[in-house]
């Protein structure tokens, strides 16, 4: 690594430039465009999410107060505000939506061997949403109710890295449930998720693509028990049992047996009922299965801590899908940065370390080594622990 090279160049070198400008000219964003690129509006994107800058204003006073550096950071074209807030305005959010595919594609591929915490060869999957919160004034096309206006973001996170592979962006009325229909179930992996993704005739798409899932029942739950099975009550497991649906349309649209599981939280002492399509995993490990679902609370609670998604840069639905994007990309940029360089810190101290040191030129493996870093024997309260592998 040269180590005349800043700390951002060293970054972005894990882009693959190729696959943007495809993403940009299937868009065509580029056209008629003089001086500032699609690849400088997402460098300057990307450069506020990794400082935590708080408005256009904000990211172009640092860019330009470093102006002479901008060239080495990859930035070729002339940083203005209103030049920033015309591209996030004008130029396709898909452009960046496809990109993080990529980007998504190449970090699964290195988080593949990660640890699940279970004896577990399966690919598994947890599917929830979080609602981004808008102005009213500001956004009145993010009708939401009466009092709230927000966007939903919808997604898919493969519990091997915490890697994100699905993710929606929509309207915060649409019903959790509808995204079942765009998604393409993987055969052999497990989706858990929780009782809003709760609709029979959808999931038993599931079974007969070879899936499985992993729910949760709810409280007026019928059913018909086919038979028992033996459990061992010391592990706060009450029941394992075969049944059949018994409503009308419940019945119609999942005509196959499912098994369902009661098991007692020793710690919470709250009795939970498991649905599943999966008959020859131990009982247990279901259990275990929809507990790591919290992993996706974790991701959802970190990345809007962490990441400028909550306060925006402008107020048209494009420019905040552009955002919005872009944070993602700038997830993934650094968790496959870290995967690369093998980097020991987790997400977390290097996002801090990268935020007052992009412009430093060091290698990027010093910069952020355990012998550069001064952290603290354990973290703070109420810091998250999401990625800290």
């Amino acid at each position: 690594m040269n180590s005349g090279r800043m700390l951002f160049a060293q970054l972005i070198d894990h882009l693959p430039r190729y696959e943007f400008r495809q993403c940009v000219e299937r868009y065509h964003g580029d056209h008629r465009v003089r001086t500032f690129s699609c690849w400088d509006q997402f460098l300057c994107m990307a450069f506020a999410q990794l400082t935590f800058r708080e408005s256009l204003r904000d990211i172009v006073a640092c860019l330009q107060a470093a102006d002479r550096r901008l060239y080495h950071m990859g930035i070729r074209g002339s940083v203005s505000r209103s030049t920033l807030a015309d591209a996030n305005e004008s130029r396709d959010w898909r452009i960046y939506a496809d990109f993080a595919q990529v980007l998504i594609t190449e970090a699964r591929r290195l988080y593949r061997t990660e640890s699940l915490g279970l004896d577990l060869a399966h690919t598994v999957y947890a599917l929830d949403s979080t609602t981004i919160d808008l102005c009213m004034t500001l956004f009145p096309w993010a009708h939401y109710k009466t009092t709230q206006h927000a966007l939903k973001l919808h997604t898919l996170l493969d519990l091997r890295g915490n890697i994100p592979t699905f993710i929606r962006i929509t309207p915060a009325q649409l019903h959790d449930v509808n995204v079942l229909d765009q998604l393409v179930p993987e055969a052999g992996a497990f989706y858990v998720m929780d009782r809003g993704y709760l609709d029979f005739a959808r999931l038993y798409r599931w079974t007969q693509h070879g899936a499985f899932f992993v729910t949760r029942a709810r409280k007026n739950f019928r059913f018909d028990r086919v038979e028992s099975h033996p459990v061992d009550k010391r592990t706060g497991l009450q029941c394992d049992q075969t049944i059949s649906l018994v409503w009308f349309y419940s019945a119609r649209g999942y005509p196959a047996p499912l098994r369902r599981i009661r098991y007692r939280d020793p710690e919470r002492h709250k009795k939970l009922v498991f649905l599943t399509n999966n008959f020859t995993l131990p009982a247990l490990v279901i259990a275990d299965l929809y507990r790591r679902r919290w992993q996706i609370e974790l991701f959802f609670k970190w990345i809007k801590q962490h990441l400028r998604i909550k306060a925006f840069y402008g107020t048209s639905e494009n420019a905040v899908k552009t955002q919005l994007w872009t944070a993602i990309c700038s997830y993934l940029l650094v968790a496959i940065a870290k995967k690369r360089h093998n980097l020991e810190p987790n997400l977390y101290t290097i996002l801090q370390v990268l935020s007052v040191s992009l412009f430093e030129k060091m290698p990027i493996t010093r910069a952020l080594s355990p012998l550069n870093l001064q952290i603290t024997e354990g973290a703070p309260d109420n810091q998250l622990h999401l990625l800290d592998f």
